[in-house]
């Protein structure tokens, strides 16, 4: 496991500095995760960007909230030349970067190893792919999966995926899956249960209570705290629900965090692959904002 505390604090006294830590962070990773087949692939000799550079290219984009993918490309291209000097063509480098998802995603995860706690929450998040009334016509995302289903807190109807997340208490990322949007928050849990170790702790609204869920994970030695409702049979005693509301409370930071900053609702990919691939690496973006701010104490600069 790498010792992020002591190889990753320094100081940053500019945005260059900080994309100098992203890629050699992201760079040890990527010589750990990537398989042989990706990084001795045919030609990649020949590219004028490293896989590493076009991931850190990406990554600092999430984090300083260019949302384009091209608009972000040109800016780099022309405001940071001296960083990255070789860049490839546009097309290209929006290629590359889809094709390295999988990469990203073991990135993910091996970033997602580094925050152990006793106590996770999971919540959910709606992710509308396109306006209600062209539902009908957008058959791409309909035909991976795509669902009509409510927004509790606009009180509408939308069309597209539901994102099911699982932090822990400090609000990092540790697991998330995209579902339709009608997918239910507890099918969703079984799924992302298994990243949490023995005698874990998971917190949840509402939505996770169910007595066939909680007794899976006490199978898995993890105990399932779920808000009561008012009425019903068996509450939990008032000190207990009072802490399960504060605690996942803090997923709800989370949450507004990555959409403000992060844009993480905000659809711009024409695939179910490429919104995949922008939110993975939104995700991992988030992570390593989190991770350095707890290492180096730049909260200020990063939130």
């Amino acid at each position: 496991m790498l010792k992020f505390q002591e190889e990753y604090s320094i100081a940053h006294q500019s945005f260059e500095d900080f994309v100098l830590v992203i890629f050699v962070l992201v760079d040890d990773l990527y010589k750990k995760v990537a398989p042989h087949s990706i990084k001795h692939r045919r030609n990649v000799g020949k590219a004028l960007l490293s896989d590493s550079e076009i991931i850190t290219i990406a990554l600092c984009g999430e984090i300083i909230g260019v949302d384009s993918e091209n608009a972000w490309y040109a800016l780099v291209k022309k405001n940071f030349r001296h960083l990255f000097p070789k860049m490839c063509e546009r097309s290209q480098f929006n290629r590359t970067r889809r094709n390295l998802s999988a990469v990203i995603d073991q990135i993910f995860i091996e970033v997602a190893k580094q925050f152990e706690d006793e106590v996770f929450i999971a919540d959910s998040f709606p992710l509308e792919v396109c306006k209600f009334g062209r539902a009908h016509f957008c058959k791409t995302f309909r035909d991976c999966g795509a669902t009509y289903a409510k927004n509790a807190s606009k009180k509408q109807t939308y069309f597209g995926y539901k994102v099911h997340v699982l932090t822990t208490c400090d609000g990092a990322i540790k697991a998330f899956e995209i579902t339709g949007a009608n997918v239910d928050d507890r099918y969703a849990l079984y799924d992302l249960s298994p990243v949490v170790k023995s005698g874990s702790v998971i917190v949840g609204d509402k939505g996770y209570i169910s007595e066939p869920l909680e007794n899976a994970l006490k199978d898995q030695g993890q105990i399932l705290l779920a808000l009561k409702r008012s009425n019903a049979l068996e509450p939990h005693p008032k000190d207990l629900q009072r802490l399960i509301f504060k605690t996942r409370r803090r997923i709800e930071t989370t949450f507004s965090q990555l959409i403000e900053q992060f844009n993480a609702e905000r659809v711009l990919a024409k695939s179910f692959a490429g919104l995949c691939v922008r939110l993975l690496t939104k995700f991992l973006a988030f992570n390593l904002c989190v991770l350095l701010s707890q290492s180096s104490h730049i909260k200020s600069l990063i939130f």
